[in-house]
């Protein structure tokens, strides 16, 4: 079995469709994995089996006829249950959506399943998406695939950490703040926070609109960058339910490409510091990519702590505006981690029109800012996080003898949110006790082919995806 899970999602529909390997088999294989460790795990909170099984069968069967097959056919993938998959639950993980049953398939989920792709279930989430943990009242805590006591991270925890125990070949997060690249550091393997728009977040929940349709994206995660591109590839593409839909062509980007690129790398921000083995990552990442070639030299965008405070005061202040009218009067029904959320956004005052247009403005001239930067530096190579993942329950760390809190760990995600910029995360290196790390790979808006290949030079030069040691 292990020697079929961990093949990547390429390298399954290829054997699919080379009749050198069964859909069916190969069903029955994540199913009897899931089956074994997501007692363990608690990464999926709904299964469809027999649904999975009855599309599986199908596959076979357009294989035996000799068919015409699809790029994922009969590849089985996860999706995040805060996106839409007709018949299943999407909860988002609170109380308040329990027993919510989707109607339809969310666009990117109708373009997975048109590519031949199998959909098993969907997986765990923190409450409403607000943390960088998963846990909530409803289904309970996910633990991280490398250390059952550690946190895959959040808010897309449940399915990075059934992408990287073998549960499933890849699948879909979404991203307001960190949550598609902070799971993938904290359970090494891969994921794309891509341009808002670049792939249609209708269906997902909360709706992405005002300041979270800025902010939040949905994209693909997976074992390796090139299962990160062909999902990426099927689900792109406007959507009308998207308000940052746009038409942007896909196109096709080579190593050639590469070599008039400049590469600015930093260890770190300044302000928020890294463990050693963190900046240990960039480095060799970095040298990886000067070994392939590229021209890369030290350089730390401005900006960065204005992002981190405009940042907040969108997700934070704005996001809390817009949940509260579901939330307030259901103090009893929120998990601990929702109500600790809520009551850092409560000691800052509510948005007047004016301070909500102030933070606007500032936002975008800070984004003009930073795009002249990078007409010199198209990619940006910087950790993902200050920290791999961590114990249940923490809420800070001592790095360099200096106390790094909560909020201000996943700070280096934050700012390519709230400017919208295409991020990769690609796993490079390990802690001392033995967790994944993880760089970050950063580029301008609409360029995620470019940010994809960088990632896949990264990934070739520094090893890439390991197996987990959950058995």
């Amino acid at each position: 079995m292990p020697e079929l899970i961990f093949l990547s999602a390429g390298s399954m529909a290829e054997q699919i469709q080379r009749k050198k390997l069964s859909p069916v088999e190969l069903l029955e294989a994540h199913l009897a994995r899931i089956e074994k460790l997501n007692p363990q795990l608690n990464a999926f909170v709904q299964l469809d089996a027999e649904g999975a099984r009855c599309q599986a069968r199908l596959a076979e069967a357009a294989v035996t006829r000799g068919e015409s097959l699809r790029p994922l056919h009969g590849v089985p993938i996860s999706i995040k249950s805060s996106i839409d998959v007709a018949g299943m639950h999407c909860e988002a993980g609170t109380k308040l959506r329990a027993g919510h049953i989707a109607e339809k398939d969310a666009p990117l989920v109708a373009r997975l399943r048109q590519a031949g792709a199998i959909v098993l279930g969907v997986t765990n989430t923190p409450e409403l998406l607000m943390a960088w943990e998963t846990d909530n009242l409803l289904y309970g805590c996910t633990n991280n695939p490398w250390d059952l006591s550690r946190t895959p991270g959040g808010s897309s925890g449940g399915e990075a950490a059934a992408i990287a125990s073998g549960c499933s070949a890849g699948g879909v997060g979404s991203d307001g703040g960190g949550s598609i690249r902070v799971p993938a550091h904290f359970c090494g393997i891969c994921g794309l926070k891509p341009t808002p728009g670049r792939i249609p977040a209708t269906g997902h929940f909360p709706t992405s609109v005002g300041p979270f349709a800025l902010l939040g994206v949905v994209g693909p995660m997976a074992r390796t960058v090139a299962d990160l591109k062909a999902l990426f590839e099927v689900m792109q593409g406007p959507d009308d339910g998207d308000p940052s839909a746009a038409p942007v062509p896909l196109r096709k980007i080579g190593r050639t490409d590469l070599q008039d690129i400049r590469v600015g790398y930093f260890k770190d921000d300044g302000r928020t510091p890294v463990t050693k083995e963190t900046r240990a990552a960039v480095y060799t990442a970095a040298d990886g990519l000067r070994s392939a070639g590229l021209q890369v030299e030290l350089f730390r965008p401005q900006g960065l702590e204005l992002a981190r405070q405009l940042w907040w005061k969108f997700f934070g202040i704005a996001g809390g505006m817009l949940l509260g009218p579901m939330t307030q009067g259901h103090a009893d029904e929120l998990s601990p981690i929702l109500k600790e959320f809520s009551g850092w956004v409560a000691t800052e005052p509510s948005h007047t029109g004016q301070t909500l247009l102030d933070t606007w403005v500032q936002r975008d001239i800070v984004r003009m800012e930073m795009l002249a930067e990078m007409r010199t530096y198209p990619i940006l190579l910087c950790p993902v996080a200050s920290v791999p993942a961590f114990k249940h329950g923490e809420r800070s760390w001592n790095i360099n003898e200096q106390s790094v809190q909560y909020l201000d760990a996943w700070s280096y995600c934050e700012w390519f949110n709230l400017l919208g910029f295409p991020a990769a995360v690609v796993p490079v290196g390990i802690s001392p006790e033995g967790l994944p790390i993880g760089v970050q790979i950063v580029g301008r808006p609409w360029e995620e082919e470019l940010v994809l290949e960088v990632a896949a030079v990264i990934e070739e030069e520094c090893g890439g995806f390991r197996e987990p040691p959950i058995q």
